[in-house]
C-alpha cells in the first residue's frame, strides 16, 4: 500500500512553485503495543477524568483546556477560542534562505519527513530543486503552519529525494552550559591522548542502522512468545558488573584488546511472537 501523505502544500522559492507532500520518515507502528487490562477478566480498561477536588467524574463536554497563572488562577480556553487563535495553514512552504550543509547544530533537529512531488506535473520542478541543493551543497530553510503550529523546516537533498526536518525553536534548546557548568577541566597527559587516539583508530567503522537491535523490543517479543506457548519466560543475561579501575590502566587494556583481531559473532535473529497477534493485550 502506498504511503499516506502527512501534509500537502506548495514549496515556493521566489516565483518557483512546486506542489509537494510530506511523508513520515520514522514510524513506531511496528512496536509491540501493550494495553492496560483487568487482570480478573482480561478486558481492556478505560481512563476516566475526575475533578481533583471533588472526585466527581467530569463529562467530556465539561472538559476544557486551562492555563494556570503564577497567582494560582486558571484561565479557561474553549476549543473554538484556541482554534481561532492558532494560525490556519496556507499550505505554503516558503523557502527563506539557503545555508551551508552542517551549519545547523544537531540539537535543533526534531522530526524527519520525506518530501516528494505531490503530482506528476511537479516532478520536473522537484528534480530541479533537488539537484540544485545537491550540486551547491546547501540546505534550504522554509516555514509553514504544520499540524497547527508554525514550524521551520530544514530541507536537504538525500538519495534522489528531499528530506524535510522540523527544527526546534531556540527557546526549546537548553544551553550546554546548564548541563556541564559543574564539571571542571581536566588536563590530560599526552600518553592518555595517544592511547585514546589508538583505540579510536582501531575501532573505526561505518554507520549501519541494521546492526543496532532494540533489545527491549526483542525481550518483550520473547516474553510474549513464551506466554503464548505456556512456557516460563527465559530471563535475559545480566551484564557483567563494571569495576572502577585506574584510567591509564583501562586505556592500556583497551588499546591491547583493540589491537587483537576481533572474533566473529553469530548474528542474532530478532524474536517475534508467532501467535495470532503480535500485539499483547
Amino acid at each position: 500500500m502506498a504511503a499516506r501523505a502527512s501534509w500537502k502544500g506548495t514549496l515556493t522559492i521566489g516565483k518557483l512553485a512546486c506542489p509537494v507532500a510530506l511523508f513520515a520518515a520514522v514510524s513506531t507502528s511496528e512496536r509491540i503495543a501493550l494495553h492496560l487490562v483487568n487482570r480478573a477478566t482480561g478486558n481492556r480498561v478505560h481512563r476516566h477524568y475526575v475533578d481533583s477536588e471533588t472526585g466527581d467524574e467530569v463529562a467530556r463536554d465539561d472538559q476544557v483546556k486551562g492555563y494556570e497563572t503564577k497567582n494560582g488562577d486558571t484561565v479557561l480556553l474553549d476549543p473554538e477560542e484556541i482554534a481561532a487563535a492558532v494560525p490556519d495553514s496556507d499550505k505554503n512552504l516558503a523557502v527563506s534562505a539557503f545555508i551551508r550543509c552542517g551549519e545547523v547544530d544537531d540539537v535543533y533537529l526534531d522530526r524527519p519527513y520525506y518530501l516528494g512531488p505531490a503530482e506528476p506535473a511537479a516532478e520536473e520542478a522537484f528534480a530541479l530543486i533537488r539537484e540544485g541543493l545537491a550540486q551547491r551543497k546547501v540546505v534550504a530553510l522554509a516555514r509553514t503552519v504544520l499540524f497547527r503550529r508554525v514550524r521551520t523546516l530544514l530541507i536537504r537533498a538525500h538519495e534522489g529525494t528531499l528530506i524535510a526536518t522540523t527544527l526546534n525553536f531556540d527557546d526549546e534548546v537548553r544551553a550546554s552550559q546548564d548541563a556541564f557548568r559543574d564539571i571542571p577541566d581536566h588536563p590530560l597527559p599526552q600518553e592518555m591522548l595517544d592511547l585514546a587516539a589508538h583505540i579510536i583508530e582501531t575501532k573505526r567503522g561505518h554507520f549501519d542502522p541494521s546492526a543496532f537491535e532494540d533489545w527491549y523490543e526483542a525481550a518483550l517479543a520473547a516474553l510474549v512468545e513464551a506466554k503464548l506457548k505456556g512456557k516460563a519466560p527465559v530471563p535475559p543475561p545480566h551484564p557483567a558488573e563494571s569495576k572502577v579501575v585506574n584510567l591509564m590502566d583501562a586505556l592500556r587494556q583497551s588499546a591491547g584488546a583493540s589491537s587483537r583481531p576481533p572474533g566473529r559473532k553469530k548474528p542474532r535473529s530478532r524474536a517475534r511472537p508467532t501467535g495470532e497477534s503480535r500485539r499483547a493485550s
